[in-house]
């Protein structure tokens, strides 16, 4: 036989019809999508999502009421919208110790410039939005230039901010709250984009899932994305096939300087208030929320979705805990354990999409 004669069937056997070869293949196809799907990290968090709830609705039948569920919902949505923006600069490589004392920056910004200029309050926000950007500016080109770990650079900013925000805030109103804010023109339309709710739900859900949405279409419909985890996987293989790094590096920065200031302004309009200590120490709940969802610490790969359904699961069980009558204290030990776990499995998932020993 040579390499070009069909293959010899067994003795009585019928012929392999084309559309029997297509039945095949679909059923190959739809295998490989499944398997695909059940060892993706949105099914292992949203698993988890799903066991938690019904765990603690059993423990708490007040758990899974509506006012129980806003209750969840609401740090939840906050937390998922920080999640995002630290979920695609994760898979771009890199980290920001300082998202979360941003978050009270901006919403100082807003407070102490509307205060102390009396000025309309969407003024003053505007005012933090570019407080915000600048920020985010330099911490990407600190990091993209100087080559050094992102987390340095952040850790710095962290600090500069903090004291900042004490210095001057102190030094202003010789107080570590802002208050007042509502007394000024503008405070009213402001609260109905960013401090409104409705049947017991914040507005700040309905940001959390536009943000999970674009976030979902930049990272895995547009070049962006590609660019994103191309940066993150290898950033000088990806600048030698033409990706604008530094640019990719800067965005993601500004997006989570973004994602803060919108943080700290649905916080700061809520409560009509700014103060000193807000969103510090935070920035490591929106790492782990991060990694639940599937995002690696070493870049180049994971899941805005998956990120905003473990901000869900950090919402479940910081709220469900006390109602099922848990230690509070435990929570941290769950930060922790839940943050191990996902972490060892992120690497046997990695090293099965890789083909290795898991």
């Amino acid at each position: 036989m040579t390499v070009h004669d069909t293959p010899s069937r067994p003795a009585g056997s019928a012929p392999v019809r084309p559309e029997q070869l297509d039945q095949v293949d679909d059923r190959l196809a739809t295998s490989g999508r499944l398997r695909r799907f059940f060892m993706s990290a949105e099914f292992g968090s949203g698993a988890a999502a799903i066991i938690i709830f019904i765990g603690f609705s059993i423990a708490a039948p007040a758990f899974a009421s509506r006012e129980g569920i806003g209750n969840f919902l609401d740090p939840a949505a906050t937390l998922g919208i920080m999640a995002v923006a630290v979920a695609l600069l994760m898979i771009g490589g890199e980290f920001d110790l300082s998202s979360g004392v941003l978050i009270g920056s901006t919403g100082l910004v807003t407070a102490l410039v509307t205060t102390q200029l009396n000025t309309n309050v969407w003024f003053g926000m505007l005012i933090s939005l570019a407080f915000a950007l600048v920020v985010g500016l330099l911490n990407g080109i600190l990091v993209h230039r100087t080559k050094l770990p992102s987390f340095i650079i952040t850790l710095a900013t962290y600090f500069m901010l903090w004291g900042l925000n004490y210095a001057v805030t102190t030094g202003v109103t010789d107080q570590v709250t802002v208050s007042g804010i509502a007394d000024y023109n503008g405070y009213d339309s402001a609260k109905a984009v960013f401090g409104s709710s409705a049947g017991g739900f914040q507005v700040s859900l309905i940001w959390w899932i536009v943000l999970t949405v674009i976030g979902i279409v930049l990272l895995t419909r547009t070049t962006a994305g590609n660019w994103i985890a191309a940066v993150g996987g290898n950033a000088a293989g990806a600048l030698a096939m033409g990706v604008p790094v530094a640019r990719v590096r800067i965005g993601l920065f500004m997006g989570t300087a973004f994602a803060a200031w919108l943080v700290g302004q649905l916080t700061v309009i809520r409560y009509a208030s700014a103060t000193v200590t807000t969103g510090i120490g935070q920035e490591f709940n929106f790492i782990i929320a991060a990694v639940i969802g599937g995002c690696l610490l070493t870049g180049g790969a994971g899941s805005v979705l998956g990120a905003s359904i473990g901000a869900l699961i950090f919402g479940m069980v910081q709220q469900g805990m006390p109602l099922a009558g848990l230690p509070s204290e435990l929570f941290k030990f769950f930060l922790g354990a839940i943050l191990l776990l996902a972490v060892l499995i992120n690497l046997y998932l990695k090293k099965r999409a890789q083909g290795g020993k898991a």
